[in-house]
């Protein structure tokens, strides 16, 4: 109780995560144990038994948002609202992978968002974490992914999903459509595939870039740099194509 209410429970190898409000554990399950049934000296060997709650380094929980919690393979990825921070249990244990540049833009939205949903795609290799402050106007909300093979925030999204997961090689996602006329009609929740690709009669494939549940938006590229153009820097998510004579 003094960690707070269990938020989620999720099986991982043959163990069961539990993600309370202020603190994670990890439980160990299906193994065999021997004990008394009956209260007699009679032992009975059985797996449907509970061990020992062993908890993950660092002070995190899920908060009050288990909507927040997508998993691959065996790296799981939450947020922790009450500390503004959004993290990823991995074989190395918890990681808050908000602070990778992102710190104070998280300080500033995680604590006035009423719902983070959270989904993974397995193709880009993206845990996607959508804000969504005003479920009843779309433009207020906003997605925002990590990437893993780039171990840094890569994009914001015009998409914000209700829901999402990836099967069978597609990420799809399902969202509340709502009309110009009236913002409030949320009987309309269509699914989404990311990656439909169509051949076009040359062969050729056909992408329809930045469209999302039949609504197509504009897509914008922000360039930061620092201060210090004399520095030979080294960037982990951008690469330089050009002539030597640009290069410093």
């Amino acid at each position: 109780p003094s960690y707070g209410s269990l938020q989620a429970l999720k099986t991982r190898d043959t163990n069961v995560v539990a993600f309370c409000e202020d603190k994670v554990f990890k439980i160990l399950a299906n193994k065999d144990a021997l004990y008394n049934a009956d209260g007699s000296s009679n032992v009975t060997a059985s797996n449907a038994v509970l061990g020992d709650a062993k908890a993950f380094s660092g002070d995190y929980g899920i908060s009050s948002n288990p909507e927040s919690l997508a998993v691959d393979s065996y790296r799981m990825y939450f947020t922790d609202k009450q500390r503004n921070k959004v993290l990823r249990l991995s074989q190395d244990g918890l990681t808050p992978i908000s602070d990778v540049g992102m710190t104070s833009w998280f300080r500033d939205n995680l604590d006035t968002t009423r719902f983070l949903i959270g989904s993974f795609d397995e193709i880009k290799g993206q845990y996607n974490l959508s804000l969504v402050r005003d479920e009843t106007v779309y433009g207020n909300n906003i997605t925002v992914s990590w990437s893993e093979p780039t171990k840094g925030w890569s994009s914001f999204k015009s998409f914000v999903p209700e829901t999402g997961l990836s099967i069978n090689d597609e990420y799809l996602t399902g969202r509340i459509i709502y009309n110009t006329k009236n913002d409030n009609n949320i009987n309309n929740k269509p699914i989404w595939s990311h990656h439909n690709e169509d051949l076009n009669i040359d062969g050729s494939l056909e992408i329809d870039a930045n469209n999302f549940y039949g609504q197509h938006y504009n897509s914008t590229v922000t360039v930061m740099f620092n201060q210090s153009p004399e520095v030979i820097k080294s960037f982990a998510s951008m690469n330089y194509e050009g002539t030597q004579a640009r290069v410093q």
